[in-house]
């Protein structure tokens, strides 16, 4: 890969639960700004922001499909379940400054991967909010794509750990697994460039 963010691939972890590993534990020690470090603070924030961390996991090592699916927060409802063209999961909430700032770029990822690849499919997952205030950030910022509401945590939950922060980016491939995450605010050419790495070519369906 040629683009100035080249992305470092290793492996993704559940920061949250591996408090005992070594290696995140000397991360967080050394930059306050990593998930680890936040989570252990106790800063009263309210939420661990991402630390900019963009991971890609090599097809061999990216594990089971999701099973993700709930009511949305316009009352509708969303399903995994069927879509084979890959999906863009986004952890959000319209009380995070993180996730504020990135949503233009988010809208601009979705127009452009609509018109690259037709068949992939973007999702909200929105975070420790009502389904009513979720929905006014959305009608106002006008998101094109739907978001699951919070439901307890119960989306959060079948995301297997792997958004610790808020916001995060998961990219899932045509087998609904993850294969590429971003932790913090993504922009939009990164999200791009990480969708067309994972999914080459897409066929028109599941979209949406």
């Amino acid at each position: 890969m040629n683009r100035p963010d080249v992305l470092r691939r290793h492996m993704l972890l559940a920061v949250l639960g591996l408090a005992g590993t070594g290696a995140l534990a000397g991360c967080g020690a050394t930059n306050p700004d990593s998930v680890a470090a936040q989570a252990q603070s106790g800063d009263q924030k309210g939420y661990v922001a991402g630390d900019g961390t963009v991971a890609q996991i090599a097809p061999g090592d990216r594990g089971k499909p999701l099973r993700l699916a709930g009511a949305t927060i316009d009352g509708g409802r969303w399903s995994l379940a069927g879509r084979t063209g890959g999906v863009v999961v986004n952890v959000w909430g319209s009380w995070c400054p993180p996730c504020i700032q990135e949503t233009p770029d988010l809208k601009k990822a979705y127009t452009r991967l609509r018109a690259a690849r037709p068949g992939v499919s973007f999702v909200g997952v929105d975070s420790k909010e009502s389904p009513a205030s979720a929905q006014s950030f959305v009608v106002k910022n006008r998101i094109p794509y739907p978001s699951l509401a919070y439901e307890g945590g119960k989306s959060l939950l079948a995301l297997h750990g792997m958004a610790p922060a808020t916001p995060t980016t998961l990219v899932l491939d045509q087998q609904g697994r993850i294969a590429a995450r971003v932790l913090g605010p993504v922009d939009a050419t990164t999200l791009v460039g990480l969708v067309q790495d994972v999914i080459p070519s897409t066929p028109a369906v599941g979209t949406r």
